[in-house]
């Protein structure tokens, strides 16, 4: 699993990053942002908050 920092097509808002498994799919894709440097430190937050997040099924 991989996260990747992406440039895409908006104008105002370029950046967005994406988590991406071993096999090649997207499996989640965050809000976009106006500085690379802002996906990068919102990339930086779920990787050392994450692994204590609970699941919540809301069924």
């Amino acid at each position: 699993m991989k996260f990747e920092i992406v440039k895409g097509k908006s104008t105002t808002q370029p950046y967005f990053w994406r988590i991406v498994s071993g096999n090649g799919q997207t499996l989640a894709v965050s809000e976009n942002y106006v500085a690379k440097a802002s996906a990068k430190s919102a990339v930086e937050s779920v990787m050392k908050n994450a692994a204590g997040a609970t699941v919540v099924d809301l069924t």
